[in-house]
């Protein structure tokens, strides 16, 4: 029953569901035990099967940027996997080749959970039964086409008909997935944002040709449907806002088409299409199930640093006055403060040196930030102890999503003040934050994006204060 090593060789031979199955599972289990043993015994840490919902992560794809031990551990882990990543490709290409699938589909391998719900897929589908010899004796009938031209309204009734099921079934679905994912478990994962948007996709162009197959333009249109109905059932429940919605957009589209090409390529075979009832079922069983496992399982952020900088017609003695508190800015005038994320109004200090605290008022509250370094003029660095909100969700309700408290959470910043040889000074801002929304190469990208125009913000009014004439008497007093 199980799979021939001489096999693991030939990528255009075929597999049975079964052999399948149970060959996917024992080498799962033999990855287990020598990875347990590689983190335990070698390095020693905990492992566990939850790990495998979100590694490979972002310490993988930065891995030469992490410190010794998570390098190696990094490094060792990905040399181990590459024997098994060589025959879970090759597993996967038999098994698209046994149901007669586009063997392009092996890309979702390497998509984190993705590459999960596709092996539940590929375990249940049947094998195409070839026959052993076709023979044509007539071409179709014409009369075929002429009933196809006659009843083309019909048809595309049937394809709205199919349309309004598909979609009535899987959007509360999707709901219910982000009901549980972030209400319940409060996690902000893979699970979420990939898992649910590809099941999404991929349920509701099953369910769209459950009664015929349908064409890829139609399937991508439902699935784009569906998708945009869930965001607005979101809103309109108050699960989330529009802010956060528009962040998740760009990944829960790509995600969902990705999910209905395969439901597409499904469906529209039909020695297959009569198994989409029991793929959707056991899509539906088994998401929860990966949102729970990776939620039990999430790991700790990485610390990010970003930095801006500008440069300011004034020497550091001067800049320094303003760095350590500043008076208000005036209010923003461009979209991006004013769709609701939190912006720097002014900054006071109590105290002088280290030890001092300084209090960067936001739109959305207080940071609180003790000072750690006192470098007069050239180094302010200080702890963050208390942050408010990142941002206030556009919503037509007054809601507090949990993504709101300490998933994107500021832990140190510094002022570096270098003086330039014209005597002008170069001033960077530095942020080390975390932030704990998965994945995490995709949400950095809104996070870096997030706080360098508050750097830019804060930089850009301390510039105006050092070198307004103003600043000049200050300095002499």
């Amino acid at each position: 029953m199980l799979l021939q090593p001489s096999r693991l060789w030939t990528w255009n031979s075929t597999i049975d569901r079964v052999p399948y199955l149970l060959t996917g599972v024992l080498l799962f289990l033999l990855k287990f035990a020598i990875d347990w043993m590689i983190a335990t015994q070698v390095f020693g840490l905990t492992w566990s099967p939850g790990n495998y919902l979100i590694w490979p992560n972002d310490r993988v794809l930065r891995v030469f940027e992490l410190g010794d031990p998570q390098r190696g551990f990094s490094l060792t882990m990905l040399l181990v996997s590459l024997p098994f990543i060589w025959t879970g490709v090759i597993l996967t290409l038999q098994r698209l080749r046994s149901t007669n699938l586009p063997l392009s589909l092996v890309l979702f391998f390497f998509v984190p959970l993705v590459n999960l719900q596709m092996f539940l897929v590929l375990a249940l589908l049947l094998r195409r039964e070839v026959p052993v010899a076709v023979v044509v004796t007539r071409p179709v009938p014409s009369a075929l086409d002429r009933w196809r031209k006659s009843h083309r309204t019909i048809v595309r009734e049937s394809h709205w008909r199919s349309g309004l099921v598909a979609v009535a079934i899987a959007v509360p679905l999707a709901v219910l997935a982000v009901v549980f994912g972030a209400q319940s478990l409060q996690s902000y994962g893979f699970g979420l944002f990939v898992g649910a948007p590809f099941a999404l996709g991929m349920i509701s162009v099953l369910l769209f040709g459950f009664s015929r197959p349908q064409p890829l333009g139609a399937c991508l249109s439902v699935a784009m449907v569906a998708a945009t109905l869930t965001g607005l059932a979101i809103i309109v429940i108050a699960l989330e806002g529009i802010i956060c919605l528009i962040m998740a957009a760009p990944i829960a589209y790509a995600l969902a088409i990705m999910g209905a090409l395969v439901g597409y390529a499904i469906q529209s075979r039909p020695w297959l299409s009569d198994q989409s009832a029991a793929l959707t079922l056991a899509l539906i069983i088994v998401l929860p199930s990966l949102m729970a496992a990776e939620s039990a399982n999430e790991p700790e952020p990485a610390l990010r640093a970003i930095q801006t900088e500008v440069v300011i017609d004034a020497p550091p003695d001067m800049v320094w006055l303003h760095v350590i508190a500043f008076p208000p800015l005036p209010e923003p005038d461009d979209w991006f403060f004013r769709s609701g994320v939190a912006y720097p109004q002014r900054a006071d200090i109590d105290g002088i040196g280290v030890g001092a605290v300084r209090h960067c008022v936001f739109s959305t509250g207080t940071f609180v930030e003790p000072i750690a370094v006192w470098d007069v003029p050239s180094r302010l660095r200080f702890r963050v102890t208390e942050q408010p909100e990142p941002l206030r969700e556009l919503s037509p309700y007054m809601i507090h999503p949990a993504h709101l408290d300490h998933y994107l959470q500021s832990h140190q910043g510094e002022f570096l003040l270098e003086r330039l040889p014209d005597g002008r000074t170069r001033l960077v801002g530095t942020t080390w934050y975390t932030n704990r929304m998965w994945p995490a190469p995709y949400w950095n990208l809104w996070s870096d994006y997030i706080i360098h125009r508050i750097h830019g913000r804060v930089l850009d009014h301390i510039k105006s204060l050092s070198e307004a004439p103003q600043a000049k008497i200050q300095l002499s007093e």
